[in-house]
């Protein structure tokens, strides 16, 4: 049996997808359309078995970019037709989606709403949706939302200490994100270690980055909060910050709220400390001396650690401590340098196993860790799979 399902993730200029048979959680199929609605021509790369096609025309919106896409897999297969269910992912669910669901109109009215929330992301699965469901008019789609694992949250970890009406009047509280990430690798830590009950912190760690403390397989804290802005130092992102900050900039420097907006988002983190937001272009301009990149490494892994620790504690006691996605999986210099400073949790750190390259899930402390610490590589496309085949039925 074959059940394939087609999984969308729309950017403001971009389709990236994947085909995965559910059945067998083999990926048959992905691709990525860039440059969509710019001037001049767009690309789309196809690869379906060993074989990869590209092709370059002008994409004038998600929709056109979708029906050239449907075009290579019909050209090149596998077949779209059998697709069972278009998979998207939304990122914010605000408090309206705990769970994933079928699109249905008034569910894309209800995304629509939240677009304020979230104006950089859910504007493009928007016209991802309404692409898939111009081009793909009978296969059912579902919304995958990022906010969803962490609905589970309580009260006084989501809550801000603003004005109630206010906070109420605009939904202002703290969602929390890359929760599909989240969810997929607690699930499998837990299934690795086959302990009950675990207690767990997952480090999702990539140019945009989470922190999060799951308890039974639910979500009890996630580092981002409203927006994916604040928690630990990312790429182009500030992190946390003295909300007394903006006020200062735009009247010291007249900045708009928009103007500040942008800075803190793709103008700040790491490329605002050192000019680069690849974690491997800092390690070698540390490697060289250059005092601002040793800098930016240190503060990286000051608010990680700061965030372990605290998550560690509201847990009471986590049994393991996860590193996923681009630096979390692949970064193994900051691993040993986080875990040298949780040492003080009885953290020990197997240096083999850590030095190790994989796309295995493995553990990477030795077997006297008061604390088992792996590296899980994250697979949201697959958990979005999952996801879509069990609302299917």
């Amino acid at each position: 049996m074959s059940r394939p399902i087609l999984i969308l993730n729309c950017g403001s200029s971009s389709i990236k997808y994947q085909m995965i048979d559910v059945d067998n959680e083999a990926v048959i199929a992905k691709g990525l359309a860039e440059r969509i609605g710019v001037p001049g021509d767009g690309s789309i790369t196809h690869s379906a078995g060993s074989q990869e096609h590209t092709i370059t025309r002008h994409l004038e919106d998600h929709t056109r970019a979708l029906e050239a896409i449907v075009g290579l897999f019909n050209d090149y297969g596998p077949d779209i037709e059998a697709a069972v269910a278009v998979a998207h992912r939304v990122v914010h669910g605000g408090d309206k989606f705990r769970t994933s669901t079928l699109i249905a109109d008034a569910v894309v009215a209800a995304i629509e709403e939240m677009c304020p929330l979230a104006p950089l992301h859910n504007p493009p699965a928007l016209q991802g949706i309404r692409a898939a469901q111009a081009v793909l008019k009978d296969v059912p789609q579902t919304a995958i939302f990022d906010t969803a694992f962490f609905a589970t949250i309580p009260a006084e970890a989501y809550t801000y200490a603003l004005p109630v009406d206010l906070a109420r009047e605009l939904g202002i509280r703290k969602y929390g994100f890359h929760g599909t990430s989240h969810q997929y690798v607690s699930q499998l830590v837990t299934e690795i270690l086959g302990v009950p009950k675990l207690r767990q912190i997952v480090c999702h760690l990539g140019n945009g980055s989470s922190v999060s403390a799951v308890d039974d397989g639910v979500a009890i804290e996630n580092s981002l909060g409203f927006t994916p802005l604040p928690g630990i130092v990312m790429g182009t992102r500030t992190g946390d910050i003295d909300p007394g900050v903006a006020a200062y900039v735009c009247r010291a420097k007249g900045m708009t709220i928009d103007e500040y907006d942008t800075m803190i988002n793709k103008k700040s983190g790491l490329v605002g400390l050192t000019g680069k937001s690849d974690m491997r272009d800092i390690w070698a301009a540390a490697d060289a001396d250059d005092d601002a990149a040793k800098l930016a490494l240190d503060i990286y892994a000051h608010r990680l650690v700061m965030y372990i620790a605290g998550y560690h504690a509201l847990l009471g006691g986590a049994q393991a401590i996860t590193f996923t996605a681009g630096i979390g999986e692949n970064d193994a210099r900051l691993r040993a340098g986080v875990c040298k400073r949780l040492a003080c949790f009885g953290v020990v750190l197997d240096e083999a196993a850590n030095a190790t390259r994989s796309r295995e899930p493995r553990v990477i402390s030795k077997p006297e860790s008061a604390i088992t610490v792996l590296v899980v590589p994250t697979n949201e496309e697959l958990a979005m799979a999952r996801q879509t085949a069990a609302l299917l039925g």
